[in-house]
């Protein structure tokens, strides 16, 4: 088993907590490594460091910060298929999959390369007689980030080099089902040459969570989780005065109308919610078809998803791993049987998935439950497994009502070859991300992940120029100085 250690101060270190989560290899069940429980000790030593090594960082000018992001922009790559390896042995997610997502996780690196551009102010002379006024922005302090097991590297660097690039020294903690993957992009960011102090890793549990909450000099947290998670973070660390993003959980839906492309409509809804076994925030959960889109959508996903490949991602041919956990896939098979029990049809049932060479794996086969009825207890839950529900609606007008209708406000795509249709879609849904023939809407790191209602709390999104806004402050400064004043030298 791998030994799981804090990066501290630029020192690796022996977590002071007990063990606690068993870190598994998904698809087979074998222990790989074991998560410390947490202690506020641990997170109180990595926010003294970033303490310590704000005053230098935040000094030293942005042209030569960004540096150090060049160089880890340069390890990822030449570090990138063992780095995919090791997020699909702990994520279990496909070895494409986890090349995609360490794809966009260094398209964030890249655009936090722009921060000389990026973090600039603006000002204005004589705004009036002999006076000017000039806005900057200034980083924060120390930073805390906790992120979640389903993008062990993407979601970290969605955060880490906007918040160290704009002068800001950073905590990071990841999940503790996956930890190996961020414990190795920090031997990466230590071979950058990157000041002590400025980036450092803690793992643990609640207990480490709840320390960088409560932690005094601790400014910013940003989060990514499930809905109930993130409203505790927001309240908690809003309640200590601290600036807070916190992305949430998904209902996300598609609507297809008469009018879509049916093979390529089918493949990409497919894509969207068997991909990473439906275990991103992006994943499509519900497929509204809208009149005659009903009969041939409903035939042609079913074939689709009975036809896929399920097992060991790291193996050819697989199309779709296993969930995080047994615990996950039995919540998973008890909301398909709750679904059930409300008057769905599994079409498709991945309840009894089984791979022959990985009998101790936590698999779910993709399903299609079909005629969900639209007040059902589950077309409100967030299932985060390979579950696609089907309803139907008589126009695109009562599709948008049903999306409307959602607590949640993450995305939302709609398929159809009619561009009013789509502009009218495009402008009136209630969700924060938005796709026009697209089944994940995922944006690109140079715009803001904009999640709305119950998927996000808080007001700045991740990436971009929100990650800017969110890790600086500004100060406006308003000069003058008299001729006379300046005589006297």
């Amino acid at each position: 088993m791998k030994e799981v250690l804090d990066y501290i101060g630029g020192a690796w270190r022996k977590p002071s907590s007990e063990p606690g989560t068993e870190v598994l290899n998904p698809a087979t069940g074998e222990v790989i490594a074991r998560s410390p429980a947490g202690a506020a000790a641990d997170v109180s030593a990595a926010v003294d460091a970033a303490s310590a090594a704000f005053p230098a960082w935040r000094a030293m000018p942005p042209a030569e910060r960004i540096q150090y992001l060049f160089k880890l922009k340069q390890l990822l790559e030449e570090n990138f298929e063992d780095l995919a390896r090791l997020i699909t042995t702990e994520n279990g997610k496909t070895l494409g999959e986890a090349k995609g997502e360490l794809r966009r996780g260094i398209e964030n690196v890249e655009v936090a390369c722009g921060i000389p551009i990026l973090m600039q102010g603006y000002n204005l002379e004589n705004v009036a007689s002999g006076i000017d006024e000039s806005m900057f922005r200034q980083p924060l302090g120390v930073v805390a980030v906790i992120t979640p097991f389903n993008f062990p590297a993407m979601i970290p660097l969605w955060f880490l080099p906007y918040a160290i690039a704009c002068g800001n020294t950073l905590v990071l903690k990841p999940s503790e089902r996956v930890p190996l993957c961020m414990a190795r992009i920090t031997e990466l960011i230590e071979k950058t040459g990157l000041p002590k102090g400025v980036m450092n890793l803690v793992n643990g549990g609640k207990p480490t969570v709840d320390a960088l909450l409560d932690h005094p000099a601790v400014q910013a947290v940003s989060f990514v989780g499930s809905t109930p998670v993130a409203k505790y973070i927001y309240a908690r660390a809003s309640a200590n005065g601290k600036r807070v993003q916190c992305q949430g959980g998904a209902k996300n839906h598609v609507v297809v109308l008469p009018d879509a492309e049916p093979e390529t409509t089918t493949q990409i809804i497919a894509d969207s919610a068997y991909g990473c076994a439906g275990q991103r925030c992006l994943a499509v959960s519900v497929a509204v078809t809208v009149g005659d889109a009903r009969k041939w959508f409903t035939q042609s996903i079913s074939n689709t998803a009975s036809s896929m490949k399920v097992g060991f991602g790291l193996e050819k041919g697989v199309q779709m791993g296993p969930v995080i956990t047994s615990a996950s896939r039995d919540r998973i098979t008890q909301l398909i049987e709750q679904g059930m029990a409300e008057g769905a049809r599994p079409v498709v049932d991945g309840r009894s998935a089984r791979v022959a060479d990985c009998p101790g794996g936590t698999f779910v086969g993709p399903t299609v439950l079909d005629g969900v009825p639209a007040a059902s207890s589950l077309a409100e839950t967030e299932i985060f497994g390979p579950v696609l529900s089907l309803v139907h609606a008589a126009d695109v007008d009562e599709a948008m009502e049903m999306i409307a209708r959602n607590s949640y406000g993450n995305a939302s795509s709609i398929f159809t070859t009619s561009g009013a249709a789509a502009r009218k879609f495009r402008n009136l849904i209630p969700t924060g991300n938005v796709g026009v023939n697209i089944g994940v809407a995922a944006p690109m790191a140079y715009f803001p992940f904009s999640g709305w209602k119950g998927s996000f709390f808080g007001v700045l999104h991740a990436q971009g120029r929100d990650a800017v806004e969110f890790y600086t402050d500004k100060k406006v400064v308003i000069e003058r100085w008299p001729k006379e004043w300046s005589r006297r030298f």
